[in-house]
């Protein structure tokens, strides 16, 4: 949570998937893999690493990886404000807790497309509580 006056509090999504945390891991941290449950990217899992996701009508959204722990954590900036991190947590039987954070909310700010982050919130929040399922999908296909 930031420390910014009027902060709104960080999206979380949390989710317990059937597989390895490597092949999470893999699902997470290649761009071929965000690519197959999230948007279309040119990531690479490199810390200064700048890339792109392919955000649909919004265009392309410059990223930057901030942190690369694997096969546990990594974080990159998003667009102007945001920060999205996938925490990853081997769980017993062959399984992996995954918590997606999207942070850097504020009530008085708005996105480079002008809309304010109390909305896009919760438009978001809506978004990415679907999103997790996707990934189950995807890893434990």
């Amino acid at each position: 949570m930031s420390n910014q006056p009027n902060a709104l509090p960080d999206i979380r999504q949390s989710i317990v998937l059937n597989a390895p945390i490597q092949k999470v891991w893999n699902a997470v941290a290649t761009a071929e893999g965000i690519s197959a449950w999230f948007m279309p990217n040119n990531f690479e899992p490199v810390v200064g690493h700048e890339f792109h996701l392919e955000a649909g009508p919004f265009g392309k959204s410059p990223c930057k990886v901030t942190v690369i722990d694997p096969p546990n954590r990594l974080s990159f900036s998003w667009g102007k404000d945001w920060t999205l991190t996938f925490e990853l947590k081997e769980e017993e039987g062959s399984k992996t807790a995954f918590t997606l954070i999207h942070g850097g909310w504020n009530e008085d700010s708005f996105t480079e497309f002008g809309e304010a982050h109390r909305i896009v919130r919760e438009r978001m929040a809506g978004g990415w509580a679907r999103l997790p399922e996707a990934l189950r999908k995807y890893v434990e296909a």
